[in-house]
């Protein structure tokens, strides 16, 4: 039995060795937002991408909107998209909130499985979204000076 453990020790070791030794990014420094937006539907991913940028991004705050699960959807540039309600009069799409949201210096992360999930890769998305890492994600999740809100 302590051979069995001794050479899952090593294994786990050459496996999880890599993933561990990753420094953790910088994501800034100061009040932030993590937004976990899990969610294709358009009406809600609007009026979370709108909050994250009008209401935190746009006062300061640094945000991070981590599209997981269907979420993952929304970045996908091949994928029509249209926005619900009051902000159906401007036309713009999610996509065009997601690249104005970059642009204004937020961050786009999606979920590596996921994407997986979907069938997307990186090359499937829009610009300036980035794919998501356990290091990239713990560092703005266990920040003692990030909020964390989902959608």
């Amino acid at each position: 039995m302590k051979r069995i453990l001794a050479v899952f020790a090593v294994i786990m070791g050459l496996v999880m060795g890599p993933v561990m030794a990753q420094e953790a990014p910088d994501v800034g420094e100061g009040p932030g937002l993590f937004i976990n937006l899990t969610t294709d539907d358009t009406w809600a991913a609007a009026k979370a991408i709108s909050f994250g940028h009008q209401k935190a991004l746009e006062n300061g705050y640094r945000v991070a909107i981590w599209l997981n699960v269907r979420g993952v959807y929304l970045a996908d540039e091949k994928r029509p998209s249209h926005i619900h309600g009051l902000m159906a009069q401007s036309g713009t799409s999610i996509q065009d909130m997601l690249q104005a949201f970059i642009a204004d210096g937020g961050t786009v992360l999606m979920c590596q499985a996921c994407s997986a999930a979907a069938g997307l890769t990186i090359d499937d998305y829009i610009d300036g979204v980035e794919m998501g890492n356990w290091p990239t994600i713990e560092a703005w999740l266990f920040d003692p000076e990030v909020q964390t809100l989902s959608w």
